[in-house]
């Protein structure tokens, strides 16, 4: 009986944990963006809705996230420290000579903002890596389906 109270009370905490970071997501907007001489594009999600926007002047393009990929953006969201964000500094400098675009994070929660400092487009800082390498995923899939 103990058992089955213990892997019954596992399962019942862990959804309650899954349930608590969807929440906790749904009240952040978050930015990507990623600039250069010839590039631009602009990554904005917002409860559990994608919108892509690909050149300067052009108009978003939106798109419903699967379930289970704003699930990982989750996860991955409630790691991040919001308050050291301004902190984490990405690992190469190819921006300064046109090398790699220049690319930040910014997130709205809770009525405050949160900023990266300006990274390498595929090269964010380690703390927030998989998180930006996440929302990068979902615009070259979006990107192979058309």
């Amino acid at each position: 009986m103990k058992v089955f109270t213990l892997v019954f009370l596992s399962l019942f905490l862990t959804k309650n944990c899954n349930q608590k970071e969807k929440e906790e997501m749904k009240k952040a907007t978050i930015e990507y963006q990623a600039i250069s001489r010839g590039s631009y594009f602009n990554i904005q999600i917002q409860n559990e809705v994608l919108s892509v926007v690909r050149n300067r002047g052009e108009k978003a393009k939106s798109y419903q996230l699967a379930k289970e990929d704003f699930k990982e953006l989750a996860d991955l969201f409630v790691k991040i420290d919001l308050n050291q964000l301004e902190n984490y500094k990405g690992p190469a400098e190819k921006r300064f000579y046109d090398g790699a675009a220049m690319a930040n994070v910014r997130i709205v929660y809770e009525g405050k903002l949160y900023q990266s400092q300006t990274f390498d487009h595929d090269s964010p800082p380690v703390e927030i890596e998989a998180f930006v390498n996440k929302i990068v995923s979902f615009v070259k899939t979006e990107n192979n389906d058309n």
